[in-house]
């Protein structure tokens, strides 16, 4: 069954309370299991790695565990993949990741609409009115490829999932409605399989495998099937299901915002933003209506509006497609002739992070938006989702392939949740940073939030039409505030609002669409990585909301600079790659980083015969400095008997730009070991003192939670 027959719009959920009742959430039975027990290769057929949830961080995690040869399926509730645009923006790191995946980047960069058209978010009076300001996102500098081999992109969502289900169809994945399975109520299911329509009720942890039990609707009547795995990934949103069964709360704040989300195309509104003033996000304020337009496609006219919403006063069934095609046009400040709405749902803007990612002897784990909730601010939920997924997919994998222990899986939670608790704040703050605009022209929307609060605690006795009416009038005089009367250079009180709106976009104080100190140099403080040992922790800057530039750093726990260089061979190859396509996406394998210096070669010798003692693969990187003869260049007779290396030369962009070792702060005697995610396990700044097999002993035991004689 092809992929992409089952990619049309969403068409609702069907109703499951009444197959919840037997299964109430938060129970669960469980056991203490040996971890010799896991990964069942006998008889009995146990998937290693069930996904629940088909979205973006779902999908990935099911590609990078295929790459690395771990037999996995996914579980979908929905029947069929949403076409609303949801997240759209992909930062430089999920990019790099996404580098990895049989040109996948390439694709997108090729798909995604030129950067002239969505570098800028404007603000203005409504979309054909007065601009009050605009804010490029785009330095020179983002496309210049320095501190990473790509650039971010924009891009919807369910144009990535298309791309991800195209992928998994080159893995040779199938797509299956419910109604299509043969059977029922038994535990096989076959890698390699995306399952629609299955609904996650009832997780029994006791036994040597988990009995995941799913719901599914076939022939019109519901049924339930029993599937049986190793692992358990809940990548299951937001509202995740598989945390809820586990009993796993949430932390941090709730509600920040109600808002209504309205998906609609114009190519009329697209050709005439691409003509008079193209962007990503506009920002409008008025007199008769508030929101912000995502422009998902102004070639295509894809558009998403986001207009805050105050429940119980106001319903989702007061938002008619007739009711939103009026607020549209109020928006734009005019009719549009071709509006088509295609889609109406509420949403709750929250900022939590789940207590724990990981529970049930490590057999159930917690990704993407089941495990932490951003407000959109920044774009982090997606990304920090899929950079999740590519931290987990390398240590499942050596799980199932007997080089880890199953507690290499605790440090999953141990790097990922102290990330999402940063992305967290830093969105918080982003968001913040939103709602200075509109305090600036008299509208700050913790009056409004206070108003509401108001309304439902006083006006609770009342009846519900009349709160409605209250707030409606409340909120219609606040935005008389934006009155052109009022908001101009002439009046004094619109003078001086707008000269606060000039300096908070001149000091980048508003929202911002680029991190890249935080999309780059996040770094993990403990897991599975050896510290320096002069290494003193402190407690990581504060998120600011604002832009800061990344600064390559070979910190453990970082990721791997990226440099360009060159990749030498008996052939003169002229091929040139970054430092980060060094490391492999096809198996679990590190890579040791060195220069050809004498002590370094005897270091890659160690590292490769105590490599074998653990049963993990090691790559060894010779990095010549720029400027070295060819003639010179070659390590076949200094690594002989091993093959597993490879020679490459800096490629600097011009003759003053710093050399690889200084870029990582460090001597041309220093090492580097890379884990398979390119986050850097161990390294020595300038030279190994001391025994170098015992070294790299203590080095591969502290990261793969192992001792060599424990394989």
């Amino acid at each position: 069954m092809g992929v992409f027959r089952f990619f049309k719009s969403f068409h609702g959920q069907h109703s499951g309370k009444s197959r919840i009742k037997s299964f109430p959430l938060g129970y669960i039975q469980s056991r203490s299991l040996s971890s010799s027990k896991l990964f069942n290769n006998g008889e009995d057929p146990v998937l290693p790695v069930l996904i629940v949830g088909a979205g973006p961080v779902g999908l990935v995690l099911s590609i990078l565990l295929t790459k690395l040869g771990v037999k996995c399926a996914v579980l979908e509730k929905s029947k069929s993949f949403s076409k609303h645009p949801q997240a759209h923006f992909i930062n430089n790191r999920s990019m790099e990741v996404f580098r990895k995946l049989d040109g996948l980047a390439e694709e997108i960069q090729r798909s995604q609409p030129p950067v002239e058209l969505w570098r800028k978010f404007i603000y203005c009076t409504s979309l054909s009115g007065s601009i009050l300001g605009s804010v490029d996102h785009m330095e020179p500098q983002d496309f210049e490829q320095v501190v990473s081999p790509v650039s971010v992109a924009h891009f919807s969502q369910y144009k990535l999932t298309r791309l991800l289900l195209k992928q998994l169809e080159n893995l040779n994945f199938q797509v299956f409605k419910s109604e299509e399975l043969e059977g029922r109520n038994h535990g096989i299911l076959r890698e390699r399989q995306i399952l629609m329509g299955h609904e996650c009720l009832y997780v029994d942890a006791n036994n040597d495998y988990l009995t995941v039990t799913a719901s599914i609707v076939k022939d019109g009547k519901f049924m339930e099937r029993n599937i049986r795995c190793n692992i358990l990934v809940g990548a299951d949103g937001a509202g995740s299901t598989v945390r809820k069964l586990v009993g796993i709360d949430m932390k941090g704040e709730r509600e920040l915002q109600n808002l209504i989300s309205v998906h609609f195309l114009s190519k009329e509104l697209g050709q005439y933003l691409l003509n008079e003033r193209p962007g990503m996000l506009f920002f409008i304020f008025n007199t008769e209506a508030i929101g912000v337009l995502v422009a998902h496609d102004l070639m295509e006219g894809e558009f998403v509006f986001q207009i805050p919403f105050y429940p119980p006063q106001q319903n989702i069934q007061d938002f008619s497609t007739k009711m939103c095609e009026e607020l549209i046009f109020k928006l734009v400040g005019r009719e549009l002739g071709d509006l088509a709405v295609i889609d109406i749902k509420p949403w709750i803007m929250h900022a939590e992070v789940a207590e724990k990612f990981i529970c049930r002897d490590n057999r159930i784990i917690l990704a993407g938006d089941a495990a932490h909730r951003f407000p959109p601010a920044g774009g982090f939920g997606m990304n920090t989702g899929i950079q999740d997924s590519h931290n987990l997919a390398w240590k499942i994998a050596s799980v199932a392939k007997g080089i880890a222990k199953f507690s290499i899986l605790n440090t999953y939670e141990t790097e990922r949740r102290p990330i999402a608790i940063f992305n967290t704040e830093l969105s918080i703050q982003n968001f913040k940073a939103a709602m200075t605009v509109p305090a600036a022209l008299g509208l700050d929307p913790t009056v409004a939030k206070s108003v509401h609060q108001v309304v439902n605690e006083v006006g609770a006795v009342l009846p519900s039409g009349l709160q409605k009416a209250i707030l409606d009038g409340i909120f219609a005089v606040g935005r008389a505030q934006l009155s052109e009367f009022l908001l101009n250079e002439k009046n004094p009180i619109g003078s001086s609002r707008l000269a606060k709106l000039r300096q908070i976009f001149d000091e980048g104080k508003s929202l911002q669409l680029q991190f890249p100190a935080e999309d780059l140099g996040f770094r993990y403080l403990g897991g599975a990585l050896v510290r320096d040992s002069d290494c003193v922790l402190g407690t990581p800057e504060a998120p600011t909301g604002r832009r800061r530039d990344y600064i390559p750093t070979a910190d453990p726990g970082c990721r791997l600079p990226h440099m360009n260089v060159r990749v030498l061979s008996n052939s003169s190859s002229k091929e040139i790659i970054s430092t980060l396509d060094l490391i492999s996406g096809d198996k679990v394998e590190f890579l040791l980083v060195i220069a050809p210096i004498e002590s370094s070669y005897v270091l890659a010798h160690t590292a490769l015969e105590v490599s074998e003692e653990f049963n993990v693969s090691i790559r060894i990187c010779i990095l010549w400095s720029a400027g070295t003869p060819l003639g010179l260049v070659g390590s076949r007779a200094l690594l002989a008997p091993w093959e597993n290396y490879i020679d490459v030369i800096e490629v600097k962009k011009s003759p003053t730009s710093l050399s690889w070792w200084d870029i990582c702060k460090m001597t041309d005697k220093g090492a580097i070991l890379v884990r398979p995610d390119d986050h850097i396990a161990w390294r020595v700044k300038s030279g190994l003192v001391g025994d170098p097999v015992k070294e790299m002993k203590r080095v591969f035991s502290a990261v793969l939670g192992v001792n060599s004689t424990c394989i």
